[in-house]
């Protein structure tokens, strides 16, 4: 019977076989993007590996309450699942929400904190100079027009323009940062939705009964006289 304690959890604890393998495949993902990435130190490959951590971490809890119907580890398992749904779905519907504006403020926030290896890193791959003009700023304004310097040999190979620059980086990241932004807050959407279904597979397991579990009954002999 579907619906029944049998296919609760199974169906349970084939969702965690799936979480389990989500979160391998972040943690994969996260380490192939730090060794062969173009830029490698991005903030974002270690919050991938850190979702992939935790995510592995919830589902061996919830692995082990579905095997052994332990009611305390399932209600933790709900409770954290519950509280790791709202984060994700908040933070995927601001993803969603983001316009093309607040994409570029975002991004021209982040190349103004990163360190000017990043600039060079980004500069030399796209061939770009500055993020939104060919007029560098920040506070390491020689070691980037330094790096602006090499990258327009690059672009201005043949030209005869004297005043030959590449153009700025946002042009040409524009369309990744908005895939991106898509990207995340789609996947986002969809894991959370799987994480409400995790959350009633688990509260529906933990209230049925376990049809071979035979609970104890006092035994009295039949000469007992009271």
């Amino acid at each position: 019977m579907c619906g029944g304690f049998t296919c609760s959890k199974n169906a349970l604890i084939a969702l965690n076989i799936l979480y389990v393998m989500v979160g391998f495949l972040l943690i994969g993902v996260g380490v192939y993007a730090r060794a062969a990435s173009i830029v490698t130190n991005l903030p974002i490959v270690g919050g991938i590996l850190a979702c992939g951590i935790i995510l592995i971490l919830i589902s061996i809890l919830g692995l082990a309450g579905a095997v052994k119907h332990h009611q305390v580890m399932l209600f933790f398992y709900m409770i954290i699942l519950f509280l790791l749904f709202l984060i994700q779905f908040s933070i995927a519907s601001s993803c969603l929400a983001v316009n093309s504006e607040q994409q570029q403020e975002f991004a021209e926030e982040g190349w103004n904190r990163v360190p000017a290896s990043m600039h060079k890193q980004v500069q030399d791959t796209f061939l770009c100079c500055g993020f939104n003009s060919t007029n560098t700023t920040g506070n390491t304004a020689a070691a980037a027009e330094e790096s602006c310097e090499a990258v327009n040999k690059q672009c201005c190979v043949g030209a005869y323009d004297i005043n030959c620059q590449c153009p700025p980086c946002l042009p040409k990241l524009e369309d990744k940062i908005n895939y991106a932004f898509k990207l995340c807050g789609g996947l986002g959407i969809f894991f959370s939705f799987t994480e409400v279904l995790a959350v009633f597979l688990a509260r529906r397991y933990r209230n049925q009964s376990d049809p071979d579990y035979l609970p104890a009954r006092a035994v009295f002999p039949h000469n007992y006289i009271y």
